[in-house]
């Protein structure tokens, strides 16, 4: 009997204790997001290309006349003039042979005045019955000998007055001399020696190629075509911004039969000279008319297999997943093409925690743009070796 006591209180204690351990603990609270409507504002596409920068004319320097060179005009590098001198070739054995020239046209001409006196002459006697005609034939015949005598020598006196200007080896465009190639003393050859290159820098040219889908579309949108320029802007290499603006002037009239690119090319203002031939670039170009863009954190995309879905949030707190189609970003934020309307609300933090069909705890957001701010270019290459350094 006591034992049996015993064994059902021992029951009784073992049920109390079950029930106190059944009871379920408090359920969490659903996660903290932040949501916020799209921004939308007015967006222009660009699209992005790599090219380099090119003369818009370029000049070999040759002599026209041969002979030593006794003077060089220019610093090596040095901004030119058009017309301005760059090499002087020794004159004067070309002005020997133009003064040469000059007197065998004056004999030229006295000879010819001298013809018409005897033609006049002769005319006169055939007149009165003093002369015969044959006379008068050959005195014809003699002047026009000399007027083209007179002809000929005036011809190889400008010749030779040419060669005389061609001594002064001049400037035929503005823009930037290279180095000279010869020297005073320096003996050169008529249309065969180097003598320098000059370069024109402004406006300087852009080259770039681009494939027959962006060509297409920017003829569908009436983008390119004649009379339009869109606007470009530049970076070069060790630039964060695109700081060089420019205008597109020159599309090529068919693609490249091996490489299916068309070519084409922006005109940059470049006063200052800083933009030189052969430097690379990277460009953009506008791609699109202006349209009202819907903007949300490049960090509210989440990636579902091969589909890009944002995270938006009902009326009463519960999660849906949208699929969007993206464009490009925008002072770090994303473009949203489709998917999502002005009175959606996307949650932009905490998606991690978010989970379509399950309620969440929202807490209103704000999208705003967020320019990039002017950072410093990118690392320059280690130096090799360095010293220490004098003076001031």
């Amino acid at each position: 009997m006591l034992i049996s006591r015993r064994f059902w209180a021992a029951m009784l204690a073992t049920a109390l204790l079950d029930a106190c351990g059944a009871s379920k603990p408090p359920s969490p609270p659903p996660p903290l997001v932040l949501a916020a409507q799209p921004l939308q504002r007015q967006v222009e596409d660009w699209d992005d290309f790599v090219g380099q920068f090119e003369s818009p004319s370029s000049v070999i320097v040759r002599p026209r006349v041969s002979g030593y060179v006794t003077a060089v005009g220019f610093r090596d590098g040095q901004d030119v003039r058009r017309g301005q001198l760059l090499f002087q070739i020794d004159p004067r054995p070309y002005q020997a042979v133009y003064d040469q020239a000059k007197a065998q046209a004056g004999h030229a001409a006295a000879v010819l005045a001298d013809a018409k006196v005897e033609l006049a002459r002769a005319q006169a006697l055939f007149g009165a019955h003093a002369t015969s005609q044959q006379e008068v034939d050959t005195r014809l015949a003699a002047e026009r000998t000399a007027l083209a005598d007179l002809g000929a020598a005036e011809a190889t006196a400008r010749t030779a007055e040419l060669n005389l200007d061609f001594t002064r080896v001049t400037a035929p465009i503005s823009g930037r001399a290279s180095d000279s190639k010869a020297m005073p003393g320096n003996l050169v050859t008529q249309d065969q020696t180097v003598l320098t290159s000059i370069v024109c820098l402004d406006p300087i040219r852009f080259r770039f190629t681009g494939p027959e889908a962006q060509f297409l579309k920017y003829k569908r949108e009436n983008l390119i075509g004649a009379g339009l320029q869109p606007p470009v802007q530049i970076r070069l290499q060790d630039e964060p911004d695109y700081r060089w603006p420019g205008r597109l002037a020159f599309v090529d009239n068919a693609f490249d039969a091996a490489s299916g690119v068309m070519s084409a090319y922006a005109l940059v203002d470049n006063p200052s000279g800083f933009l030189t031939p052969g430097m690379f670039g990277h460009m953009r170009l506008l791609g699109s008319r202006p349209y009202a863009g819907l903007l949300v954190p490049d960090q509210a995309i989440v990636t579902d297999q091969s589909r890009q879905v944002v995270y938006v949030v009902d009326g009463r707190g519960v999660v849906a997943q949208k699929v969007v189609v993206l464009g490009p970003i925008v002072d770090g934020l994303r473009v949203i093409r489709s998917g999502i309307t002005t009175s959606d609300r996307v949650i932009i933090d905490g998606v991690q925690h978010a989970r379509p069909g399950k309620p969440v705890t929202v807490k209103a957001g704000q999208i705003t743009p967020q320019p990039a701010a002017a950072s410093a270019a990118p690392e320059a290459a280690a130096p090799s070796s360095a010293t220490f350094a004098t003076g001031p």
